[in-house]
This record gives C-alpha cells, structure tokens and sequence, in this order.
C-alpha cells in the first residue's frame, strides 16, 4: 500500500522510493530509480529523472525538471520554472549520457522561480537563489545571490532573513535571534 498521494494524472515509474506524507500532483513524472523521501511536494507538470535523489520536506513547485545528477537534501525550496541542467554542451546529434554532471543543493537552500542553474556546482547550505538569477558557479552556505550571472549581494539566515555583520562579524537573524559569525568569508551559525 502506498503512503504517499499521487494525483490520477501522475505518473510514478517502477522502482522508485517516496517517503510517506509525499504528495505528486497533476501531470508529474517520476522516473525510474528515484529515491524522494518524506513530507516532499513535487508540484504540477514536473518531472524527476532516474536515479535523482530528494531529501526529506523538498518542496518542487510547478513546471521543474530535475534531471539525472543532481541531488536535494533535506529542507530545499525549487521555485517555480527554474531550470538545471546536466550536461556543459549538449549537442542533439552527440550522446552525453555518460557526460552528466552532478548538482548538489545543500540542506535548507532556496532557488527563486526561473533561476537557472548549471550543472556541476554546489549550493551551500541555507543558501538564497534569486529569481531569474543564472548560477555558473558554487555557491556559498548562507550566500545571497542574484543576477545573471548570479553574484553574491550578501548573507541570509537559515530562516531567509537578510543578515547584518557588526565590526566583530557578528549578526543576529531577525526573526529568530540566531547568531551568526561571518569570518575569512565563510558563514557559520554560532551555537545558541
């Protein structure tokens, strides 16, 4: 029996894991060998290719294809119509299938809606992806990024909110009250 909600429209293929509470909407595909894990909201009209890997609570609003190679852990917002990619130059008339590269969004990182993001790259932590920004980079744990291509403007809090270090590289988020230390350009939360 399964433990999760897939609309009628959907389409789940043979040997994928869904973690329990999951919900599929209208006009999804999940493909082959999938592992999505629990409370994840894969919105409408998206597709999930084989082998990709969802941690648990990813949310996936609608219009996304997350394509072979990359992986979501825990916690990731993908905001509507953002791209990735898999491969650096794809040719129609050349298979690259085993040229795929891998891209990992880090725990609790949010990509805004049309964001493009090329293959290869890290997303760090908490890390905050603006819309229609194009990421041909690594991105830093707890950076704010924007623009094309995206550029970092600054640092947010695992809760979103924008931080402001003191002269001691100090910052407090401010609707949680975390402690945040900024240092050799590297964010951390400091313990409470």
């Amino acid at each position: 029996m399964e433990n999760y909600f897939k609309h009628e429209s959907a389409y789940v293929d043979e040997g994928c894991q869904i973690g329990s509470n999951t919900k599929i909407w209208h006009f999804s595909h999940i493909m082959s060998h999938c592992v999505i894990g629990e409370d994840c909201n894969i919105g409408q009209n998206v597709v999930i290719s084989p082998d990709v890997h969802l941690g648990r609570n990813v949310k996936i609003q609608n219009n996304v294809s997350v394509y072979t190679g990359v992986i979501c852990e825990d916690d990731v917002f993908l905001g509507p119509s953002m791209v990735f990619t898999n491969v650096i130059n794809p040719r129609s008339h050349v298979s690259r299938k085993t040229e795929y590269k891998q891209t990992i969004i880090r725990r609790g990182a949010s990509v805004g809606a049309n964001a493009t993001l090329v293959c290869g790259n890290e997303i760090g932590e908490y890390a905050l992806i603006g819309a229609g920004s194009v990421v041909t980079k690594p991105v830093k744990p707890y950076a704010l990024v924007v623009g094309n291509p995206a550029r970092q403007i600054g640092w947010v809090s695992a809760y979103g909110e924008k931080l402001e270090f003191d002269a001691h590289g100090v910052a407090v988020c401010p609707a949680t009250g975390e402690r945040y230390q900024l240092q050799n350009s590297t964010v951390k939360l400091l313990t409470k």
